[in-house]
């Protein structure tokens, strides 16, 4: 592994209260657009014990997105090559494997790309920030086996990401988005409003990153400050100017398409995320245009009387 990759991957909690880790992976199905979500969170609270928790979510070609969860379990900072491991599953370099009741999964993923550093990396190094992302393997292949209700399901050339999340808890609003724009092009935007004290009335503020021709985009991963965010559980958009050309990101998540599960911040806080890998997604940048439809990967995360009601189908 690569210092790049190490940065990127490795756990960063080391048993600090008030702190959450997460990896995660969000990949789909290029021929019939099925996709999957897969979840694991470290959640160290203010007050009480560490555990280690998680889902993975299935968003069928034909059918709702269901759900099935594992732990949560007392977990303690990583030792050994895993960089997650409770409950039954596992997040290690190039692996994913789990056991959540009724569905379990064993994938590998490759991707000859380097990280995508959606926030700078210094900030994600030092803890500057309440919280950072970054993507591991943004153009990942996977290929494995899901297993549901004791019925294998192969998967095979699944397309893909798979990221690291560190801090302090979630935003108080934020949204995300993954697009594969084809030929190893690739979009990554967060778009987030703090949580914390003196920046909780701040207006969003975006991080957008490309991947474009081998090339990542912008040059510097630093928050587009020229960006307006408009976000909605059912449609979203960032839209303005990063280094000097006219973006536009738009993220339509069909509510059929989604679903919505509650969190649980460090310090016992609650937001609502509403996920699908079965986005439709249009990008233009200046006068190049693209347009990922039902395959895209996004969420909208929300608090209080704006958030919505969960819709988790539990998977049986």
């Amino acid at each position: 592994m690569d210092d790049e990759l190490r940065s990127a991957a490795v756990p960063r909690w080391r048993g600090q209260a008030g702190r959450l880790e997460v990896w995660y992976a969000t990949l789909s199905d290029p021929a019939t657009r099925a996709g999957l979500w897969i979840h694991c969170e470290t959640v160290a609270p203010l007050r009480g014990a560490p555990y280690g928790h998680g889902w993975v979510t299935r968003f069928a070609a034909d059918g709702p997105p269901r759900t099935a969860r594992f732990g949560p379990e007392p977990v303690r900072p990583a030792a050994g090559a895993d960089w997650f491991s409770a409950a039954g599953a596992r997040v290690a370099p190039e692996r994913l494997a789990g056991d959540a009741g009724s569905v379990s999964w064993d994938l590998s993923w490759k991707d000859a790309g380097t990280p995508l550093w959606t926030f700078p990396r210094a900030a994600w190094e030092r803890e500057l920030l309440p919280g950072a992302q970054v993507v591991l393997a943004p153009t990942a292949e996977f290929t494995g086996a899901l297993t549901v209700n004791g019925a294998p399901v192969r998967l095979d050339g699944w397309r893909g990401g798979v990221a690291h999340i560190y801090g302090h808890g979630n935003a108080k609003r934020w949204g995300w988005v993954h697009g594969d724009l084809g030929g190893g092009d690739v979009v990554e935007a967060v778009t987030a409003v703090s949580h914390k004290p003196g920046l909780r009335r701040l207006p969003p503020m975006a991080f957008v990153r490309f991947r474009i021709d081998e090339k990542d985009w912008p040059a510097s991963p630093l928050p587009s400050l020229r960006m307006k965010t408009t976000l909605g559980v059912r449609h979203w958009q960032l839209e303005g100017r990063v280094a000097g050309r006219r973006v536009l990101i738009r993220v339509d998540q069909p509510p059929e398409r989604c679903v919505s599960l509650g969190y649980t911040d460090p310090d016992g806080g609650r937001a609502v995320c509403t996920n699908t890998e079965q986005a439709d997604i249009y990008v233009d940048i200046d006068d190049r245009h693209w347009s990922v439809l039902g395959s895209g990967h996004a969420e909208v995360g929300l608090r209080g009387a704006e958030a919505p009601d969960t819709n988790e189908r539990i998977e049986t």
